[in-house]
């Protein structure tokens, strides 16, 4: 980790997306850093390597545990290289996070697109 003037540039190679963002998380919380510059490489261990059907698999299950994530909401593709895509509507924001949060927990994930469209209801108040 190097930086100058609140800016921090996070360089190296983790072994899972969920340590890359926990060091993100970890700079970022460190008093007097305002930017982070991202340049890690996530290199997966062969034993933490899934192939595209079963990284789906994983992450459609795990949708379905999580009681923050409303069912059939949300569907999840991976592409070859182990890249999720995550789409689908759902009513509030902390629903969007936590499908991303789930996801870009499971070993084998390189990394996740969020495009989850968060849908607010209008409600007659009358």
């Amino acid at each position: 980790m190097s930086g100058s003037y609140g800016i921090v540039t996070l360089r190296g190679t983790v072994g899972s997306l969920r340590q890359r963002r926990a060091a993100v998380e970890d700079a970022g919380a460190v008093q007097g850093v305002d930017e982070i510059i991202d340049e890690l490489r996530i290199d997966l261990l062969e034993s933490d390597r899934r192939g595209a059907d079963e990284l789906r698999g994983m992450a459609l299950q795990t949708l379905i545990w999580d009681a923050n994530v409303p069912r059939g909401s949300v569907d999840v593709r991976v592409d070859g290289d182990c890249w999720v895509t995550l789409r689908g509507e759902v009513e509030h924001q902390y629903q969007s996070d936590a499908v991303y949060d789930d996801v870009s927990r499971l070993t084998g994930v390189l990394g996740v697109t969020n495009d989850i469209t968060v849908v607010t209801s209008k409600r007659d108040h009358r």
